[in-house]
């Protein structure tokens, strides 16, 4: 059963629903924050971009964990058809993925590099046999394995940009949440993830455009590959958990995209 603590004489931890344990709402007196266990030290740099809400502390426990309290925001989550369509959600991409800053801040906090191949060898490492023998996922996979693209410089990225982390403010604000997956990559990786999932394939290059890229073959190419490749690892992950109807529905995603 879920209990309210203290976690000292001032701030009392209420754990949230639906979360993994690792985040509360701490109250102190009618002050509210959130409250992370653990959560990237990436995220003071987040904060001070405007990227992720206000940082306003960090205090380590007994037991050596890190626990980070940021503003406490009133508002929504965004919905698929809104990131598809959002504009800011597009200018906050362009912002990390072009900020040197947060690029060196990523790496001097132990950020770590994930190539290409790299994400093609989580898919397949330990892959269930499920998986393997499954005919249309095979398919896909080889498709990946043969037109692997070539590197190119890495950026801040997200790694996990899907709609439960878009967080609108009362105030009209959007913040991007939950920086737990945050890597040096490919932004291919973060955009593949946000087209393949929320934008019309026909509207891709529009979308692009406001990014800020005239994308050629070769940009088209790589976000195609990336969105592959995070639908194939979210379709592992949804198995590994036991969630087929989640499983399910990254699959059925995926074929809207990639036709065999």
């Amino acid at each position: 059963m879920i209990t309210d603590f203290q976690f000292d004489k001032k701030w009392t931890l209420q754990p949230i629903k639906g979360e993994t344990g690792q985040t509360y709402l701490g109250i102190s007196g009618d002050e509210k924050v959130f409250i992370k266990r653990n959560s990237s030290p990436f995220l003071a740099a987040l904060s001070r971009e405007g990227i992720a809400p206000k940082l306003i502390w960090t205090k380590r426990t007994g037991n050596g964990d890190i626990l980070t309290a940021q503003e406490w925001l009133e508002g929504s989550l965004l919905s698929p058809e809104v990131v598809g369509n959002s504009r800011e959600v597009i200018t906050i991409m362009k912002h990390l993925h072009q900020s040197d800053s947060l690029k060196s801040m990523l790496k001097k906090v132990g950020g770590e590099e994930q190539t290409a191949l790299d994400f093609l060898s989580a898919y397949v490492d330990d892959l269930p046999t499920a998986l393997r023998t499954n005919q249309y996922l095979e398919s896909v996979f080889r498709y990946l394995e043969n037109y692997l693209p070539e590197p190119v410089e890495p950026r801040a990225c997200h790694g996990d940009p899907l709609h439960h982390n878009w967080l609108l403010s009362e105030e009209g604000r959007l913040y991007l949440v939950d920086w737990d997956s945050s890597m040096l990559a490919d932004p291919a990786s973060d955009l593949g993830t946000i087209l393949g999932r929320y934008v019309a394939h026909h509207n891709w290059h529009h979308w692009l455009l406001v990014y800020g890229i005239e994308p050629d073959k070769d940009d088209m190419d790589r976000i195609y590959w990336y969105c592959g490749i995070n639908f194939l690892l979210r379709i592992k992950q949804a198995y590994l958990n036991e969630n087929f109807k989640l499983m399910n529905h990254e699959i059925a995603l995926l074929k809207e995209i990639y036709i065999y």
